[in-house]
């Protein structure tokens, strides 16, 4: 996260807690704010995408306390400079001014606010011409992979193999960058901090130094393997669990199981992207299956029991009203799709009446006899009443 993102995004107001909120009270907003904005329950809408990933990222620095207070520190001294100056105040204010280059003048001491400043941008406080270098910690990179599932796979749950491809440190060099016999140096251009400060009209923002690319080290004689990377590829497989009840489309995310970090960084995450094959029987609807049951005609009109097939399970009974027409649907409760808290939906079964495309002589009398007591008078007089009157 870049100091300008702290310094404009209020996250607890993203949030809706009190800058003084406990973890318990933002871990409650964040779960109740992410279910109300989660693009699966909002498909298609697209403010409701960018509203769920500005929770995500104000979560993800409030419920790391080393993070928040990172975050706290910055916007209470840095928040004052944010809009260029007030009564008393000058224009134009540079940040540079606050992590390390105070003049001669300037009352701050050595150092200015260095020293308040200097853990949170990685760098050292200035005073007396010395430098204090250090590489940081690097987090590693998300991982992004798909997996095909079955239909029943997807209900059940599956470990799934996962064959993945990522950077790690380079075997070679051990991370270093430099070539066997030989070390890598500070960057003369960040003095080892990774950072540099971009100027943006009135304020300065810390950046990855452009040189090392926020390193901090620079290599003369470049490892062979890597050509003075530090980092190569590497090929690993590793067993995932994927939850009972995943929908076709969702991503589920293994923290901790992407690309190695660096300087004793964390590793980054796996982002698994599913993807559900259709079955031959049954559907979906969100959390309910749905299946098509074909029934006679004289099982319509007469009602009765007919066999529902259940995913999983043995078939269920269900039992049709007398004069059922085509295309009701029936519910039977809890044979549906596994939901997060241990419960299902529901089998949603929609009865379709067949029409024999042959009858026998038998049949054909039988129909006959009830055409004649069952003429239908009137049934489609409405409709052509407005089809006239429109």
């Amino acid at each position: 996260m870049s100091t300008k993102d702290y310094l404009e995004k209020d996250y607890y107001k993203s949030l809706g807690v009190a800058k003084t909120a406990n973890q318990d009270e933002i871990k409650k907003s964040y779960r109740k704010l992410a279910r109300k904005y989660h693009p699966d329950a909002n498909k298609g809408d697209t403010e409701a995408e960018d509203r769920f990933k500005e929770i995500s990222e104000a979560y993800d620095v409030l419920s790391d306390e080393k993070r928040r207070k990172e975050y706290d520190d910055i916007r209470a001294y840095g928040g004052a400079f944010r809009g260029g100056g007030g009564p008393g105040g000058a224009q134009g204010f540079d940040l540079n001014d606050l992590f390390g280059n105070a003049g001669a003048g300037g009352g701050a001491g050595a150092g200015g606010l260095g020293d308040i400043f200097g853990g949170l941008f990685g760098r050292g406080a200035r005073g007396g011409g010395a430098t204090t270098t250090g590489r940081r910690p690097r987090r590693g990179q998300d991982v992004e992979s798909e997996v095909t599932l079955t239909f029943s796979e997807a209900l059940e749950g599956i470990t799934v193999p996962l064959r993945l491809s990522s950077e790690a440190p380079c075997p070679t060099c051990h991370g270093t960058g430099a070539k066997a016999g030989t070390l890598p140096k500070v960057c003369p251009h960040c003095e080892g901090t990774g950072q540099e400060t971009r100027n943006m009209g009135g304020f300065g923002f810390a950046e990855p130094c452009s040189r090392c690319h926020g390193r901090g080290m620079v290599v003369d004689d470049p490892c062979g393997t890597c050509r003075g990377s530090g980092r190569a590829m590497s090929t690993r497989t590793i067993q995932a669990r994927v939850p009972a009840g995943v929908k076709d489309g969702q991503s589920i995310r293994l923290k901790g199981k992407g690309a190695p970090g660096e300087n004793g960084g964390p590793n980054g995450d796996l982002l698994v992207k599913l993807k559900v094959t259709s079955h031959p029987v049954f559907g979906r609807e969100g959390d309910n299956l749905t299946v098509t049951i074909p029934v006679t005609f004289p099982e319509a009109a007469l009602g009765g029991e007919i066999l529902v097939p259940v995913h999983g399970g043995q078939p269920v009974k269900l039992r049709i009203p007398e004069g059922t027409p085509n295309g009701r649907t029936f519910r039977v409760r809890g044979r549906g799709a596994p939901r997060r808290d241990g419960t299902k939906g529901d089998l949603l079964a929609t009865v379709e009446v067949q029409v024999p495309q042959k009858l026998t002589d038998e049949e054909r009398e039988a129909l006959q006899g009830f055409a004649r007591t069952h003429r239908g008078e009137g049934l489609r007089d409405d409709l052509v009443r407005q089809a006239k009157e429109g």
